[in-house]
């Protein structure tokens, strides 16, 4: 079994390359629930949403997220009475919230309710939310601190970011599913896919225990880098880094991920990182990381998939140079 952590669209296109390679009682992912607020009354889940779009066949090529052929008489309507349209939920997404608020109100678990939405649109991997407890990112700007929706959505990241905290995370825990699977004796790999380190993967490390259960598992972790040339694919994770004073870069990817992650897959744009990324422990694997085409997605699956079988192996040969530290 493979653990995938994922959030946004870098993230959601990895997880669809996994499960392109994997049948579903083999991958497990895991996503972040960080980004979740309630909008217009509704509790919206966009990472969850971008995944589970992605997994069903109905995202939007051209921007990622969302559904494909989306209209928004709703959004239209709404303005017109002025209603708040920042954050633009399109009819058929509305939908979804709308389904997810009364199986929540039903008393499910977050949990339960994306596993009902999912499996409605006919995704049959297995999909869960990083917790079913309170997890909210808010972002520290030299205007002071603001919800994550704020300032990815209504501004548009332009605040300068100075911190990041993630709100609950230390009473949260891993939702059944995820804790299960770190205590899974047949669990293979966990692989943190290319999204955003600071907003889709740390939210899931922060929640209690996961860093201390994924630094003490005995199976490779694996991550992708989500930079590629001193630049992100998609979002502002290059932003970010300059922001807190650190070089956009694969090499500063790894220095990120230091202690947890044994293996780290960088593009062949990186390369010349290599050396100084296996000098902190960790084995680099270069290959091509851009996400075109499902073809590039199973693709890089597959080399994800060879990476963790050759780090085991490794390991069960005894000469593993794993350096992970809680």
């Amino acid at each position: 079994m493979i653990i995938a952590l994922a959030g946004g669209v870098g993230g959601a296109k990895l997880v669809h390359g996994l499960a392109q390679t994997l049948p579903p009682e083999r991958l497990l992912a895991v996503v972040n629930t960080g980004d979740d607020f309630t909008h217009l009354g509704l509790p919206v889940c966009p990472d969850l949403d971008t995944v589970m779009y992605t997994l069903a066949g109905l995202a939007n090529p051209e921007t990622g997220w969302g559904i494909a052929g989306e209209s928004w008489r709703f959004m239209d309507s709404l303005g017109r009475l002025g209603g708040e349209t920042w954050f633009r939920l399109g009819d058929q997404d509305l939908a979804t919230h709308v389904r997810r608020k009364g199986l929540l109100g039903a008393g499910l678990s977050l949990s339960a309710a994306t596993r009902e939405l999912a499996s409605a649109l006919g995704v049959r991997h297995r999909l869960v939310p990083a917790t079913d407890d309170p997890l909210r990112t808010r972002v520290t700007t030299d205007a002071g601190e603001i919800d994550f929706q704020d300032y990815f959505v209504r501004q548009q990241c332009r605040p300068t970011l100075r911190a990041l905290r993630f709100e609950g995370a230390a009473q949260a825990r891993p939702s059944p599913a995820f804790a299960e699977a770190l205590a899974d004796p047949a669990l293979e790999a966990v692989v943190i896919c290319p999204s955003n380190p600071y907003l889709s993967i740390d939210p899931v490390l922060a929640i209690g225990g996961v860093r201390e259960a994924l630094t003490a598992i005995d199976v490779p972790v694996i991550a992708v880098s989500p930079i590629v040339g001193g630049q992100a694919i998609k979002g502002p994770a290059a932003k970010i880094m300059r922001e807190l004073g650190r070089e956009p870069s694969a090499l500063e990817v790894a220095r990120h991920y230091r202690g947890l992650v044994d293996g780290l897959v960088i593009d062949t744009a990186d390369a010349g990182d290599a050396n100084a990324i296996a000098a902190l422990g960790m084995t680099p694997h270069v290959t091509g990381t851009v996400m075109k085409s499902d073809a590039d997605r199973a693709s890089l699956a597959s080399e994800v998939l060879a990476l963790a079988a050759r780090l085991r192996q490794t390991a069960a040969q005894g000469s593993s140079t794993r350096r992970r530290t809680a």
